[in-house]
């Protein structure tokens, strides 16, 4: 009889007399009797040729075959389970990995994601958040939302939108400030782009900054923003991506100056095909920007 007609239930005593090293507990987990495991090692030895177990005294060992055939059995197993794991309702789920960086997922994503689900209730979307330093290969991500020009090596990456820069402060902080000038007088809240702050020099026709900045360095527009809500300076980041607190007054934008210094995309890697819940989600996504 050929190896490929092996019976599942057979398969299934076997792994699981070897993970629990005896044949009782085996059938206690598998609602059956011990004999009914016995019956079903011997059917599966007799038909690849080979003995599975060892007795000992307190039960059962693998032999060098048993080891050999557990793992990719285990491995199997788990893949069925998680694949049935997945259906509900009728509906086969899907999971989507999904890489973003925190100030985009705050401020943008969550916010509209009641909506994607609503939209695609049969996937499953895992979030990560980074702050804009992300390997989609070693992480096993299907996509990563992160601000920048595009250019990443290895890497197919879509436009989503431009968010240009703006200072945003406390309404405390913005009481001081009455034109552009009176801002060399703050501190100045900053990410590790040291450039940022020229280019809005620049824009407000300034042309000159002070040496050195004072205010703190993030690495995080979030983290930033919490400290400008905290009177602890002024705070170079997209209004976009802080609605909320400028639609609440906690924040403020004092000037109308913005400066272009990027954007974010939607990115994977070259070698990942799309999938189709990658598909839909990238659908939703650049239907709902701005």
């Amino acid at each position: 009889m050929p190896r490929s007609s092996l019976p599942l239930n057979a398969l299934r005593a076997f792994e699981a007399a070897a993970r629990h090293g005896s044949f009782t507990k085996a059938a206690i987990e598998l609602c059956v009797t011990q004999t009914a495991i016995s019956h079903h090692v011997r059917s599966l030895e007799a038909r690849l040729g080979a003995a599975m177990f060892k007795r000992v005294p307190r039960g059962v060992t693998l032999t060098a075959e048993g080891e050999a055939l557990l793992p990719p059995l285990r491995e199997s197993f788990d893949r069925i389970d998680a694949l049935l794991d997945r259906f509900d309702g009728g509906a086969l789920h899907e999971v989507l990995t999904l890489g973003v960086v925190g100030t985009f997922a705050v401020g943008w994503l969550l916010p509209r994601l009641q909506e994607f689900r609503e939209r695609c209730p049969h996937i499953d979307l895992r979030l990560s958040t980074n702050n804009n330093h992300v390997d989609l290969a070693a992480e096993g991500l299907d996509y990563a939302i992160r601000f920048g020009d595009g250019a990443w090596h290895g890497t197919l990456a879509e436009a989503l939108f431009d968010t240009p820069l703006a200072a945003l402060c406390s309404p405390r902080v913005a009481a001081a400030l009455r034109a552009p000038e009176d801002i060399l007088q703050q501190p100045l809240l900053r990410s590790y782009r040291s450039d940022e702050w020229d280019a809005w020099f620049n824009a407000a026709g300034l042309g000159h900054r002070p040496s050195p900045i004072r205010g703190m360095t993030f690495d995080s527009s979030l983290a930033m923003m919490d400290a400008a809500l905290q009177d602890a300076g002024v705070a170079l980041a997209p209004p976009l991506m802080f609605e909320r607190h400028l639609s609440t007054g906690a924040i403020v934008q004092p000037f109308d100056i913005q400066v272009p210094r990027g954007g974010y995309w939607l990115t994977r890697l070259q070698s990942k095909p799309e999938t189709a819940a990658m598909a839909e989600f990238r659908s939703w996504l650049t239907s709902s920007r701005p």
